[in-house]
């Protein structure tokens, strides 16, 4: 197999530099995919962005300014269950390095799918007033969760649910190409993953909005199929390759 060929099949694998440009764009367009069909289906269900956490921020600041405590306090949590989503996906990640569990990453991707299964076995349990709480705190904690993972595997240079931070790179990216060859090449790879980023985000939202009115609550069962078709070949691959 060649290297071009290995590349399709180790997006969660290679960590930092040992990643190509090509396996960054694979990892950024599967997840951002995701991450925006997620958000849109929880908008849909709760009316609120779970993966927005600059809106998220805001409304709770104007939410108490005007006298609405308990929604603003809402909003403050989400963000604070974004957070620990983010770290308890770090945590995961560390232990596995440090007992060098093979494929700790797409074990990762493997761990937010049984979220998803798990909220969508939920919602069909839950009495109709707690569903609007369930899914924005847990998408939340999803959210946070998968950002951190692709963020540790990147080293920082994919984000999945940052689309106002990409949207301002993109924007440096743009006056970078003006300033002469050596910023072209530069900017030009950077560019590609940010908007490829942004573009995946938005396509995985209008599929997110249109499943979910087809499918309803079982939209998160089949987010979380998905995320297994992902994840699980490659911690076999991770296994053959013996890497961890």
């Amino acid at each position: 197999m060649t290297r071009d060929t290995l590349q399709g099949h180790i997006m969660l694998i290679h960590v930092g530099p040992d990643r190509t440009e090509s396996i960054d764009l694979m990892l950024a367009g599967a997840l951002s995919s995701i991450a925006g069909a997620l958000n849109a289906a929880g908008f849909l269900l709760a009316s609120k962005f779970t993966a927005n956490m600059t809106g998220n921020i805001s409304a709770f600041a104007d939410q108490l300014v005007v006298g609405e405590t308990w929604l603003a306090l809402i909003f403050l949590a989400l963000a604070v269950v974004f957070i620990l989503g983010a770290g308890v996906a770090a945590a995961t990640i560390q232990i596995g390095l440090a007992r060098k569990l093979r494929g700790i990453f797409a074990w990762a991707i493997l761990v937010e799918a049984a979220l998803l299964l798990g909220l969508s076995i939920a919602l069909t349990l839950a009495p109709q007033r707690a569903a609007e709480a369930l899914i924005v705190f847990s998408l939340s904690f999803v959210m946070g969760f998968q950002n951190a993972v692709t963020t540790l595997i990147s080293q920082a240079r994919v984000r999945t649910t940052h689309i106002s931070g990409m949207a301002t790179d993109i924007g440096i990216g743009l006056a970078a190409l003006a300033s002469g060859p050596e910023g072209r090449r530069d900017a030009a790879p950077r560019l590609k993953l940010y908007s490829l980023t942004l573009v995946c985000f938005a396509l995985g939202g209008i599929a997110g909005a249109v499943l979910f009115g087809l499918l309803g609550q079982g939209f998160f069962a089949l987010a979380a199929g998905v995320l297994i078709l992902i994840g699980w070949p490659e911690t076999r691959r991770a296994r053959r390759l013996g890497v961890s």
